[in-house]
C-alpha cells in the first residue's frame, strides 16, 4: 500500500532576505521530490508549511497551494486507477507537464489481455481455467507482493519460485483441495503462456521463465476394463435420470466425444460416410480440430433411442442437455449401482474409448489421435501402455503358434 503525502516548505530566495521561494515537497513511500510552485511570500507570514491567513496575501497564498495540493492528489488518484506505479518522481512530472517515457506495460494488464483476447477462440472450459489462474496471480500479488500489480521488467526467476511455493502452500477457504503438484503446473503453465504473450508483443524484453521447467507428475490414465464396461452396458436403470446418464456415457465409450461436443451434437453432425456406414464429422469446441469418427453399432443404437427424445427436439440437438456437473455426480451412482470401484467420470469415457474399446483392439494409434481430435499424436501416447499390452498379448499368441509348429 502506497504512502502518500504533500508539503509545502519555504526556500531563501538571495538577495531577498525578507522572501523566500515556496516548494512542494511530494512524499511517496519514503521517496521525496520537489519543485518550485513559483510563487515567493513574505517570511513574516510564513508558519507551519502555510500563510497566515491573517492578511489578504497569506490567504491568496494558501488557496493558490491548495489548488496545488488538489492536483497532484487528482494525478495520483488516476494512477492508481490505471496501476500504474506511484512514484514522488511521476508525480512531480505530471503536476509539470513533463513527458515520461512510455509507461511500461504490467503483469496484470498483459493477463487481461490475454483472457480478452483468447476468449474467442479458446473454449469456456478452458478460458474458466486461465480466469482462475489470473485470481491466483492476483492473490499472491496482494499477499506477498504487498502490491496490486507490478511492472513486467519486475518479472524474474524468483517471482516465479514464489509464485510456485504459494500455488503449493495456499489453502483454500471454500469446498475445493489444495493443489496438487500437477495442479500447480498447470496454473504456471498458463502464466507461462501470457508471459511468452508478453514477450511476442515486446512489452517484455528477457523470459523470466528461460531457466525455469516445469515438472508435471506422470498420472495413468484410468479407464474400464472390458468387464467394467459391459456391466455398465447391461444394467438397465429404473430411474430415468441414471438411464440417461448411461447411455450418454456409453456413447462416448464408443464415439470418444467430450461433454462439450456430445452436448452440441447435431443431427447435421451425422452423415454418411465415404464407406456408406454412418459417421460422426464435426469440430471439437476444445481445440477447433476436425473430428471424424465411424459411428459403431453400440453407438447407433443409441443414437435411435433420442432420435425422438422432446426435449433434445427442443433444444436442436441429438441428446437432451444436462449439467458436466450433474452428469458425473449421477455417475456415482451408475457406478455404485454396477459395483465399479473407480471414480466414474464422464472425461473416463473417452479415456475408455481410446483404450479398451480402440487401442486394445488393434487401432493404430493414428488413428485414434484423429478421432479424439488430438493435434499431436504425443497428446495420444499417453495411452501407450496400452499399445504395449497388446503388442506382448500379440507376441504370446505368436509365442505360442511357434511353439505348436515346432511339433
Amino acid at each position: 500500500m502506497n504512502t502518500y503525502s504533500t508539503t509545502f516548505i519555504l526556500r531563501n530566495v538571495k538577495a531577498r532576505k525578507e522572501e523566500g521561494l515556496i516548494y512542494c515537497r511530494i512524499t511517496v513511500n519514503q521517496q521525496r521530490a520537489e519543485f518550485s510552485v513559483k510563487k515567493k511570500i513574505r517570511k513574516s507570514i510564513w508558519q507551519n508549511g502555510q500563510a497566515k491567513s491573517t492578511s489578504e496575501e497569506g490567504r491568496s497564498v494558501n488557496a493558490y497551494l491548495k489548488q496545488v495540493e488538489a492536483t497532484i492528489f487528482q494525478y495520483y488518484q488516476e494512477m492508481k486507477a490505471g496501476r500504474m506505479e506511484v512514484t514522488a518522481e511521476g508525480l512531480k512530472n505530471a503536476y509539470l507537464g513533463i513527458k515520461e517515457e512510455a509507461a511500461e506495460h504490467t503483469l496484470l494488464e498483459i493477463v487481461h489481455y490475454h483472457n480478452t483476447q483468447m476468449k474467442s477462440s479458446l473454449a469456456p472450459g478452458t478460458m474458466k481455467n486461465y480466469f482462475t489462474t489470473q485470481k491466483y496471480l492476483q492473490r499472491f500479488l496482494l499477499d506477498v507482493c504487498h502490491q496490486k500489480d507490478i511492472y513486467l521488467s519486475k518479472l524474474n526467476y524468483r517471482f516465479i519460485c514464489d509464485f510456485e511455493y504459494f500455488l503449493r502452500t495456499y489453502e483454500p477457504e471454500d469446498h475445493h483441495k489444495p493443489l496438487g503438484n500437477n495442479g500447480v503446473m498447470k496454473h504456471l503453465e498458463r502464466f507461462r503462456k501470457m508471459v511468452n504473450l508478453a514477450l511476442r508483443m515486446e512489452w517484455l524484453e528477457k523470459n523470466p521463465f528461460a531457466s525455469f521447467k516445469l515438472k508435471f507428475d506422470k498420472v495413468e490414465r484410468e479407464c474400464l476394463t472390458k468387464e467394467e464396461l459391459a456391466a455398465v452396458e447391461k444394467k438397465v436403470f429404473e430411474i430415468p435420470r441414471l438411464q440417461m446418464v448411461r447411455d450418454f456415457f456409453i456413447f462416448s465409450c464408443y464415439t470418444g466425444l467430450a461433454y462439450i461436443d456430445l452436448m452440441q451434437l447435431e443431427a447435421s453432425n451425422i452423415v454418411t460416410g465415404v464407406d456408406g456406414d454412418k459417421w460422426l464429422i464435426l469440430d471439437r469446441q476444445k481445440t477447433g480440430s476436425l473430428v471424424r469418427v465411424p459411428l459403431l453399432p453400440k453407438a447407433l443404437e443409441i443414437l435411435e433411442q433420442y432420435k425422438n427424445h422432446k426435449r433434445a427436439i427442443v433444444a436442436g440437438r441429438v441428446f437432451p442437455p444436462i449439467s458436466n456437473q450433474k452428469l458425473n455426480s449421477y455417475l456415482k451412482e451408475v457406478a455404485d449401482v454396477c459395483g465399479i470401484e473407480k471414480h466414474l467420470t464422464f472425461h473416463l469415457a473417452r479415456h475408455t474409448f481410446a483404450t479398451t474399446i480402440t487401442l486394445s483392439n488393434g487401432v493404430p494409434i493414428e488413428s485414434v489421435s484423429k478421432m479424439l481430435g488430438h493435434s499431436m499424436i504425443s497428446t495420444t501416447q499417453i495411452y501407450a501402455k496400452v499399445v504395449e499390452r497388446k503388442l506382448s498379448e500379440d507376441m504370446g499368441k505368436l509365442k505360442k503358434k511357434l511353439q505348436e509348429a515346432s511339433f
